[in-house]
C-alpha cells in the first residue's frame, strides 16, 4: 500500500463517469472521465492535470443525467503523464460542496459498494 493510500480518509468508489471542470480565468469547462469518488474527493484521469493547490469548479450528473452536482474542488495529488504503473490525473478534495450535491455524492458511493458515513 502506497503512502497515499494509506492517508486516505475515504475508501474509494470505481467510477467512469464524465466530469466538467474549469479553473482560474477559463470561461469553457474542460471535460474528462473520473477513475474513482468517495465521499471526501475523486481522482480525474487527464494528460493535463493542474498544479497541487488549484482551486477547480467541477460539474458532473448522474448516469440518468437526472440530477446535477457542483461545487469547488482543490488539487490535492498529480500523477504527471508517462509514470510507469500509475493513471495520469490528478486527485480533487471537495472543498465546497452543497448539502444536496455531497447527499447525492455518499448515495452514489453507497450503491456501488463504499460504505456511508453515518451522522
Amino acid at each position: 500500500m502506497s503512502s497515499g493510500e494509506e492517508r486516505r480518509r475515504h475508501p474509494r468508489t470505481p467510477l467512469s463517469l464524465l466530469v466538467q471542470y474549469r479553473f482560474n480565468s477559463f470561461e469553457d469547462f474542460l471535460a474528462e472521465y473520473s477513475v474513482n469518488i468517495s465521499p471526501g474527493g475523486m481522482f480525474i484521469r487527464t494528460d493535463k492535470p493542474l498544479e497541487e493547490g488549484s482551486m477547480v469548479y467541477l460539474q458532473f450528473s448522474l448516469k440518468d443525467g437526472s440530477r446535477l452536482i457542483e461545487g469547488m474542488g482543490r488539487v490535492v495529488r498529480v500523477n504527471p503523464p508517462g509514470v510507469k504503473d500509475r493513471v495520469a490525473g490528478m486527485g480533487i478534495e471537495f472543498v465546497n460542496f452543497d448539502e444536496e450535491s455531497m447527499q447525492l455524492i455518499n448515495e452514489i458511493c453507497a450503491q456501488r459498494g463504499a460504505p456511508k458515513s453515518k451522522n
